[in-house]
């Protein structure tokens, strides 16, 4: 019975657009039933209420509400992630820095890593769930993200929220951080055009301050730059993630500032021009740097 139950949701989700639908009707599905995906097959049918609420969940996603909205969380890498109204809900792709940064930090002893635009603290808490002995601060500037970032922090363990921080300011601010500091940077700004064509899932629900990055997509991208050069120490490393549109721009930018060598241009799983990474030079340190 729930195998029909779940063709029909995915019509009706694939009637409104929706990119994933018979995921999205799967999860739906388990949610209302308290079970995990991959047991559906092994679930009891559904109670005439549990159809009802699904009927009002999908027509939540069939208006195109957030999928992680509507269950209340998002996955990421290793945790799941409380998210909702306010805060951008972090996506799959990113995960890539995460890969990155994990790959970076195996080889420090005690790496210092903050992530910029932290936001719900996706990367910052993956970070500091996958690297067991790295000190990892979040920034966040928007007050309502970080609502979600300290809630989102405090439901960690012990172990693993003793090693996270978070840090109210402007990435903006090249003085926001001590100079030379750091030694992992990752970053996940505002970073699409204005006017660039979006899905309604971000348009309606995705806050722009963590959307949108100026006409070029680089209002943030740029100045954040002169924060990473400050802080980072020599041979530190950073991972700045941008639009498909972009990775030249944030290519020249980092070249610009002449304290990086090693810039590199990092496609996702999609091939899709994802993020760039870039070493930071023992030459030009702390405010003798352009920007």
């Amino acid at each position: 019975m729930n195998r029909a139950v779940i063709a029909a949701a995915a019509d009706r989700l694939t009637a409104a657009g929706v990119e994933s639908p018979r995921v999205d009707a799967e999860l739906l599905v388990a949610h209302v039933l308290g079970v995990d995906r991959g047991r559906l097959v092994a679930a009891d049918d559904l109670t005439d209420p549990q159809a009802a609420q699904l009927d009002s969940l999908l027509d939540r996603r069939a208006a195109r509400e957030p999928l992680q909205h509507i269950l209340g969380s998002a996955s990421f890498g290793p945790v799941d992630l409380a998210v909702g109204p306010g805060v951008f809900v972090p996506r799959p792709e990113t995960e890539a820095i995460l890969e990155w940064a994990y790959a970076v930090c195996v080889g420090l002893d005690r790496p210092r890593v903050v992530d910029l635009c932290s936001g719900s603290g996706a990367l910052a808490i993956a970070v500091a769930t996958t690297v067991s002995d790295a000190g990892v601060v979040a920034v966040e500037n928007d007050p309502d993200a970080l609502i979600w970032l300290r809630a989102n922090v405090a439901r960690v363990g012990d172990a693993v929220r003793r090693r996270l921080s978070v840090v109210a300011g402007d990435v903006r601010d090249r003085h926001l951080l001590a100079p030379g500091t750091v030694d992992v940077v990752v970053a996940n700004p505002p970073y699409v055009p204005e006017g660039a064509d979006l899905s309604p899932e971000v348009v309606e629900h995705d806050p722009a301050i963590a959307v949108f990055g100026g006409v070029d997509g680089m209002s943030v991208i740029t100045p954040m730059i002169g924060l990473i050069t400050r802080a980072l120490v020599p041979g530190g490393r950073c991972a700045i993630e941008h639009d498909d549109t972009t990775a030249d721009l944030v290519v020249a930018e980092l070249r610009r500032h002449g304290a990086f060598d090693q810039i590199e241009a990092h496609a996702d799983l999609t091939g899709r021009p994802r993020f760039v990474t870039a070493r930071r030079t023992a030459e030009a340190a702390g405010d003798d740097v352009q920007g």
